[in-house]
């Protein structure tokens, strides 16, 4: 076998060696949280999951909301209620994390930081993050989209 086509062969092999781990890389990722949204009710409010969801998970995040992603966290200041923003930077676009430690959410990317209202504490973001109307009736926790 010649040089060229070795090269050729470990070429195709290494693609072939790879494909199970892009296409893993790009199929969408099963979160607990992520069960498909509910309609809007009669008064405006989604329903968005359970409390006992919410206390398991110390979050929700829905990627699939009426104006986008939504992450819901329990109020730091009153564990009764509950916040939901929209998760995404307005710096340049990464989704915030919660640190209930630090009762904020951090952007991973550029270390953008915001109060648990969506305010901006920490710079280069220029905008707060969106922020929406959210209530807890029974076990359920309802977000308003507007």
């Amino acid at each position: 076998m010649n040089r060229r086509d070795f090269l050729m062969w470990v070429g195709v092999g290494g693609v072939a060696s790879s494909l199970p781990i892009a296409l893993a890389a790009c199929s969408p990722k099963a979160e607990k949280s992520q069960s498909p949204a509910s309609p809007p009710r009669a008064d405006g409010f989604q329903p968005i999951g359970t409390v006992a969801e919410l206390k398991q998970n110390g979050q929700i995040l829905k990627k699939e909301f009426a104006t986008g992603s939504l992450l819901v966290v329990s109020n730091p200041t009153d564990s009764t209620t509950v916040l939901a923003v929209n998760p995404t930077c307005t710096h340049k676009g990464c989704t915030v994390e919660w640190k209930a430690d630090d009762k904020s959410f951090v952007c991973p990317c550029h270390g953008a930081k915001f109060s648990a209202e969506g305010k901006i504490l920490k710079e280069p973001a220029s905008k707060p993050l969106a922020t929406y109307e959210a209530k807890i009736q029974g076990d359920s926790i309802l977000v308003k989209a507007s």
